[in-house]
C-alpha cells in the first residue's frame, strides 16, 4: 500500500541457498535453518510477518548430494534428508554436542518440549492458559513453522500463501545460548521499536460512559492526590452507542457522542494541557454506517453509492478501504486529539481472503500509521497479539482479565514468557476487568506487580465496587496504591534506558530467570519471578496473606551474587533458595551487586513522565557497576530518528570505592546500598577523571 512499505531483505544469498525440484534448505546463520517443501517447485521469497530478513552472510557449511540422499553439514547441526516429502523418517536433523549435550536428533513433525510463548489474548480467562510456542526450549533447538503466515507484496500490503502443498519452516539450534537465539529471531522478525517515554507512565482506563466534565474532574483528584499518570484512555461510549439511528449493536462507532462530549477538541486539549496522552477505543468490525460523520467522505474516496445508505464495510485486505479507513475516518479524530487508537479487534482470525487475519492487518498498517504521524521511537499502538512478529506492533493489550488471585498469579509468568517470542510489551487490566470479586488486598498486589510490569494501566469496568481510584480503597491500601504509583513515575528515567536497551540490544524489558541462567534447574522453577530490566530481579505476591502474620509470602530463588531488596534493604547471599515474607507495603524487588538505578528524585513527580529535573540513583555496592541513561530528547520531534541520548554515564568501581558520574546540569542525590563498611578512599567526582 502506497506510503506504507517497510523495510526488507527478504530473498537469502545464493550461496546460503541448497535447492532440488520441490525442496529448499537456507543456512540463514549459524543458528537457523529453514526448510521449504513446494509441490509445484515454486518457493516462497516475498517477507512474512514473521521473516522479513532472509539475506545474511552465509555461514560456513559443506553438502553431500546423491541421486537418493543429501547432507548439509554445519558447524552446529548436520542435515540428512532423503528428497521425498518432509516427515519424521525423511527429514532428520543431528545436534553437535555444543548445542544439545547429548546430541539428539530432530526429526521433521516432531515438537521439542517448548518453554512457552505467549497467548492472542487472556480474555475470560481464570487463572492459566495454553500458551503458543516461542523460540526456547530447553532442548537446546525449536521449531517455528511459518507455512500458513501472512506475506507482503512488492508494494508493502499484505498477500495471501500460493496455493497447494507447501511447508515452510525454521529449525532454531543454540544450546543454552537462549539470548543468541532471540538475538536470531530479531534480525530475521524485526527489532522491537522503542517506545515515547510517557508510554511508560500510568494509564487510566475504566469501561464508563463518563461525560468531559467527569473525565476532567477525575483527573483534577489524580493531581491534588498527587498521583501521576501518562495515558488516558477513552473507552467505547466517547462515539454513538445507543439509538434508532445506529443500526447495528453499538460497538463500533466513528462520531463522538456530544451528549457526553460536547466539544471534544476542547477535552482532548484539557488532557494534554495536563500533560496526558489520549487513546480512543476502537471496535472497527462493523464498518462505516451512513449515520457517521466521515461516511460520506469515505464513500467518496472508495466510489460507494450512497443512495440506499449501504453500509461501507469493514475489508481490511482492500488497499482503498484501508488507505481510506487511515487517512479519512481515523485522521478526523486524531485531529480531533487522538494520540493513538486502542484497537479492540475481537472476531477471530477470518477475513474474506483466506489467510489474511484481520487482526495483524489492523496492528500493522495502524503501527505504521502511527510512526508516519509521529517518527521513529515514538509511535505505538494498544492491541492484541496476533502471532510470531507481532512485536514489532506495541503496546499489547491482554484482554478482559477476571478479578480473581488466579488471574493476578498467572500475569507475571505470561508477561515473561512472551518475551521467548520476543513480545515485551504487554499491558494488562491491572486490578481486572470482570466478574470476580472486590478485595482490596488482591487489587493492591495487583498494582504492586503492574508498577513493575511493561505497561502500568489501571483498568475497570462500570462497576460501583470494581473502580480502581485509589483513594476508593481502605486507608490501608489506599496509600500503599498512591505509593507504588508515584514510584512508577519515578522510575521512568530507569524504564526508559531499559526500553532503549529492548530495542538496540534485543534486551525485552521483562526477561524469565533462565535466559540469564539456562544451566540452572532453579531458574525454571519460579516461573512468577523474573528480571525487570537489567538491574533488578521482580518476585511479586500473587496470593493472599498469613491471616496471623498479616504479610504475603513468595518462594524465591536468588541468583548468583549477593543481592539487596530495594525496599527494606535486606542483604542476601546469592543462589539459594528463600520464603520472603512482606507487608503489604512492599514485595521483594532485588538488585544485584554493581545495579545502578536511576530514579525521579521527586517522591511525587507531576503528570506526562518527562525526563527529571533532578536524580536519585540507587548504587548497590560490591561489584562494579555501569549505566548509561538514555532519555528522550525531544518528544515533539518527529523528524529526528535518533532522538534519545546516552547520556549521562554513571559508573562505580568497588575496589577503589570511586563512582564517576555527568551531571549535565541535573543535581544528583546518591543512595549506596548493601555497605557493610565504607570503603577507604572512597570518593564521589563528577565527570571521568
Amino acid at each position: 500500500m502506497e506510503g506504507y512499505a517497510i523495510p526488507t531483505k527478504p530473498v537469502a544469498n545464493k550461496g546460503s541457498i541448497v535447492s532440488g525440484s520441490q525442496w529448499r534448505f537456507t543456512l540463514i546463520n549459524d543458528i537457523v535453518l529453514r526448510y521449504e517443501w513446494a509441490e509445484d517447485g515454486v518457493f516462497e521469497d516475498r517477507p512474512s510477518t514473521f521473516a522479513l530478513n532472509r539475506e545474511f552472510p552465509t555461514p560456513k557449511f559443506t553438502v553431500s548430494d546423491t541421486d537418493d540422499q543429501l547432507e548439509i553439514r554445519a558447524d552446529a547441526f548436520q542435515v540428512t534428508y532423503n528428497k521425498k516429502r518432509f516427515d519424521k523418517y525423511g527429514l532428520v536433523v543431528s545436534f553437535s554436542n555444543k548445542n544439545t549435550l547429548w546430541g539428539a536428533d530432530w526429526r521433521y513433525g516432531e515438537t521439542p518440549q517448548n518453554l512457552g510463548g505467549t497467548a492472542r489474548t487472556l480474555d475470560e480467562v481464570n487463572g492459566r492458559c495454553e500458551l503458543e510456542p516461542g523460540i526456547l526450549s530447553r532442548a537446546g533447538y525449536s521449531v517455528l513453522d511459518d507455512s500458513n503466515s501472512m506475506l507482503f507484496d512488492s508494494s508493502g500490503f499484505t498477500a495471501p500463501r500460493r496455493p497447494g502443498d507447501r511447508i515452510d519452516g525454521y529449525l532454531f539450534s543454540y544450546g543454552y545460548d537462549y539470548k543468541a537465539a532471540m538475538k536470531a529471531f530479531f534480525a530475521i522478525s524485526g527489532k522491537q521499536p522503542r517506545l515515547p517515554r510517557w508510554a511508560l507512565g500510568n494509564w487510566w482506563s475504566r469501561y464508563y460512559p463518563y461525560t468531559d466534565e467527569e473525565y476532567l474532574k477525575l483527573m483534577d483528584k489524580f493531581e491534588a492526590e498527587k498521583v501521576p499518570l501518562s495515558v488516558a484512555v477513552i473507552d467505547m461510549d466517547w462515539h454513538q452507542v445507543h439509538g434508532d439511528h445506529i443500526p447495528h449493536a453499538g460497538w463500533t462507532g466513528y462520531t463522538w457522542n456530544k451528549k457526553l462530549f460536547k466539544d471534544p477538541k476542547a477535552f482532548t486539549k484539557a488532557l494534554h494541557d495536563k500533560k496526558l496522552k489520549v487513546t480512543l477505543n476502537d471496535h472497527p468490525h462493523a464498518g462505516v454506517h451512513h449515520h457517521e460523520e466521515q461516511y460520506e467522505a469515505m464513500a467518496k474516496d472508495l466510489g460507494h453509492d450512497t443512495s440506499d445508505k449501504a453500509p461501507i464495510l469493514f475489508n481490511p485486505v482492500d488497499q482503498k478501504f484501508m488507505h481510506s479507513y487511515l487517512n479519512t475516518l481515523h485522521r478526523s479524530l486524531e485531529n480531533d486529539g487522538c494520540d493513538f487508537w486502542w484497537i479492540d479487534w475481537q472476531q477471530g482470525p477470518y477475513s474474506r481472503v483466506r489467510g489474511l487475519d484481520p487482526l495483524w492487518l489492523l496492528n500493522h498498517y495502524h503501527f505504521l500509521d502511527n510512526e508516519k504521524q509521529n517518527g521513529e521511537g515514538k509511535a505505538i499502538i494498544f492491541s492484541r497479539f496476533g502471532g510470531p512478529g507481532s512485536h514489532r506492533y506495541p503496546v499489547g493489550f491482554s484482554g478482559d482479565s477476571i478479578m480473581t488471585w488466579e488471574s493476578l498469579e498467572f500475569q507475571p509468568e505470561f508477561t515473561a514468557t512472551a518475551s521467548n517470542i520476543g513480545y515485551g510489551w504487554w499491558s494488562h487490566d491491572i486490578g481486572g476487568h470482570m466478574g470476580g470479586y472486590r478485595d482490596d488486598e488482591l487489587a493492591t498486589r495487583w498494582v504492586q506487580y503492574g508498577v513493575f510490569s511493561p505497561i502500568m494501566r489501571l483498568h475497570s469496568q462500570m462497576g460501583l465496587f470494581t473502580s480502581k481510584e485509589p483513594w476508593l480503597y481502605r486507608p490501608e491500601f489506599a496509600e500503599v496504591m498512591q505509593n507504588f504509583l508515584r514510584l512508577r513515575h519515578r522510575l521512568i528515567p530507569y524504564l526508559y534506558t531499559m526500553n532503549c536497551a529492548s530495542s538496540s540490544n534485543d534486551e525485552p524489558v521483562v526477561q524469565p530467570l533462565y535466559w540469564k541462567f539456562p544451566e540452572r534447574d532453579e531458574a525454571y522453577g519460579k516461573p512468577n519471578q523474573y528480571y525487570f530490566g537489567s538491574e533488578l530481579v521482580v518476585a511479586p505476591i500473587v496470593k493472599p496473606r498469613d491471616k496471623r502474620t498479616n504479610h504475603g509470602a513468595v518462594d524465591v530463588w536468588v541468583p548468583p551474587g549477593r543481592h539487596v531488596d530495594i525496599f527494606t534493604g535486606t542483604i542476601y547471599d546469592g543462589d539459594r533458595d528463600i520464603r520472603m515474607f512482606r507487608s503489604i507495603k512492599n514485595m521483594p524487588a532485588l538488585a544485584h551487586e554493581g545495579s545502578i538505578i536511576p530514579l525521579d528524585a521527586d517522591p511525587a513527580p507531576n503528570n506526562g513522565g518527562e525526563s527529571p529535573k533532578n536524580f536519585e540513583v540507587l548504587v548497590v555496592v560490591g561489584k562494579n557497576g555501569r549505566l548509561k541513561i538514555e532519555e528522550e530528547l525531544d518528544e515533539n520531534d518527529k523528524t529526528d530518528k535518533g532522538n534519545y541520548s546516552e547520556s549521562p554515564i554513571l559508573g562505580y568501581f568497588q575496589q577503589s570505592g570511586r563512582l564517576y558520574f555527568e551531571p549535565k546540569g541535573k543535581a544528583w542525590s546518591i543512595k549506596f546500598l548493601s555497605i557493610m563498611e565504607v570503603p577507604k578512599g572512597f570518593k564521589v567526582v563528577s565527570g571521568i577523571s
